[in-house]
């Protein structure tokens, strides 16, 4: 039977803290989050890096707070929770258009919403579809914006299942390679966690670089 003080620690969970999340609703949670965080607009705040860093290092089993995730469900989870999410964000902007932003008083996500609309117009479908799984918010709106914006479903759907594995997957994977590899890694989490967010802003910094490199030459040549 649940006791009163128990319900009341499961209900008491941080939204924005990976490991309360995992420790309240286990892989299950994986999939939600993603799901949320990807999908629908209100979920553009929850913590996806970190969440899914943090629960492939608890895989290895080598965390001091008594909670061990399995790797195989986590991966399949993860990447249904990212994949569905993202094209459910697609499918609700492709009918509601700009309606849903226009609802939402948050600068942050209309401040996503125009770094979404400029990454889809710089680098054409595919290669903004991939380098916004690595960009919170930006992977939230991009998904909606996509659909109200009339990226081809064919289209959208490939290069969101690309970019949806190598993020989910990836991260994933990075926690449990660190945490099977570095004694008492769980000391070092958070520092960790802010490394791998860094790391994963690489391709989208690489990008922006190139464009403006290749800006700078059609300036000099014209």
């Amino acid at each position: 039977m649940t006791t009163p003080m128990h319900l009341s620690s499961q209900l008491a969970v941080n939204v924005l803290d990976a490991q309360s999340l995992l420790s309240a609703f286990g892989v299950l949670g994986v999939g939600v989050v993603l799901f949320a965080e990807t999908g629908l607009l209100i979920g553009f705040f929850l913590p996806g890096d970190s969440l899914l860093f943090t629960a492939g290092l608890l895989c290895t089993g080598t965390a001091d707070r008594g909670l061990k995730l399995s790797l195989a469900p986590l991966l399949v989870v993860a990447a249904v929770g990212a994949l569905a999410g993202s094209q459910c964000g697609y499918l609700l902007g492709r009918k509601a258009g700009g309606a849903l932003l226009a609802r939402s008083g948050s600068a942050r996500l209309h401040e996503g919403a125009r770094r979404a609309e400029e990454m889809l117009e710089r680098y054409g479908y595919g290669k903004a579809i991939v380098l916004a799984r690595f960009v919170p918010v930006v992977r939230t709106v991009l998904n909606p914006m996509a659909g109200a914006l009339g990226v081809p479903v064919r289209t959208f759907t490939v290069w969101q299942v690309t970019g949806g594995l190598v993020w989910s997957l990836g991260l994933t994977l990075a926690g449990y390679a660190l945490g099977s590899s570095v004694p008492n890694v769980d000391r070092y989490l958070l520092p960790m966690v802010a490394v791998i967010v860094a790391l994963s802003l690489i391709p989208l910094a690489c990008e922006v670089y190139r464009s403006r490199r290749d800006a700078k030459a059609k300036e000099a040549r014209g």
